[in-house]
């Protein structure tokens, strides 16, 4: 089975995720640091839709300036358009297989997709 992470080293439950995924028998791993290769708007509009969640359910604003600068406030376009143009809006893990797109907080979701 192939699965896709986008992923933060620096996150404690991006981490335990990313452990479930290299773990698991017979997991095809791609690993994005997403920090480093950005999301694109269509792949974020694609991941929510897929995982269910909305682009304000999917806010990072620990560690971020999204809630002083009124991300969780705006219009989902304009959300998609401040996480295109910086990644570090978008919480995580998100992990995409054959069986889905989950946002996986805590981390054992993912297991739903394995």
């Amino acid at each position: 089975m192939k699965a896709t992470i986008w992923h933060n080293p620096n996150c404690g439950t991006s981490r335990k995720t990313l452990a479930i995924l290299e773990e698991t028998p017979g997991v095809d791993l791609t690993v994005i640091e997403y920090l480093k290769n950005p999301y694109t708007r269509d792949k974020l509009v694609q991941l929510f839709r897929d995982a269910g969640v909305t682009p304000a359910q999917a806010i990072r604003k620990m560690g971020t300036d999204a809630e002083e600068r009124g991300l969780p406030d705006m219009e989902d376009d304009a959300i998609l358009n401040e996480m295109a143009a910086n990644p570090a809006y978008v919480n995580r893990p998100f992990v995409e297989t054959d069986k889905g797109v989950r946002f996986c907080r805590p981390q054992d979701v993912v297991r739903e997709i394995l």
